[in-house]
């Protein structure tokens, strides 16, 4: 199954366990495909330079880049060739509902449901979850 794994969630895996570890470990493990596009890699990037968001971290800089690195190595690189602008509530949310349909996803991981519930485009195959939901559904 292929998947969509906003930021929040990655970076959720860094600082704790539970169930955003879960869903980056069901990813390395090949229990599903994590989709990745320009924009979700820079933001992954970017968020990852933000040091001061790692204060409480388990895990070391170095660490964390190592595992964004082993992510990548099992991420399904996607282009997106048409943008369908969804017309979010934030406009930086875009790039994910356009990046799970231009790799045919059926879901978008993420902690930001309120937003990415609201799209003004309809995808029917497209299911947006909180990481203990697609735990629960994907054991």
């Amino acid at each position: 199954m292929k998947i969509v794994v906003d930021t929040n969630i990655f970076l959720a895996a860094c600082l704790s366990q539970g169930a955003a570890n879960a869903v980056i470990a069901a990813c390395l493990r090949g229990q599903a495909i994590p989709l990745m596009g320009t924009a979700l890699f820079n933001e992954y990037e970017d968020v990852l330079a933000r040091t001061t968001l790692f204060d409480r971290s388990r895990l070391s800089a170095e660490e964390r880049n190592e595992l964004l690195d082993i992510y990548l190595s099992v991420c399904q690189w996607t282009r997106i060739y048409y943008g369908w602008r969804p017309n979010l509530p934030d406009e930086g949310d875009n790039h994910l509902v356009e990046l799970a349909v231009a790799g045919n996803s059926q879901f978008i991981v993420t902690r930001n449901l309120r937003d990415l519930s609201r799209m003004e485009l309809n995808f029917p195959h497209l299911t947006v979850l909180t990481p203990e939901s697609f735990w629960l559904c994907h054991r």
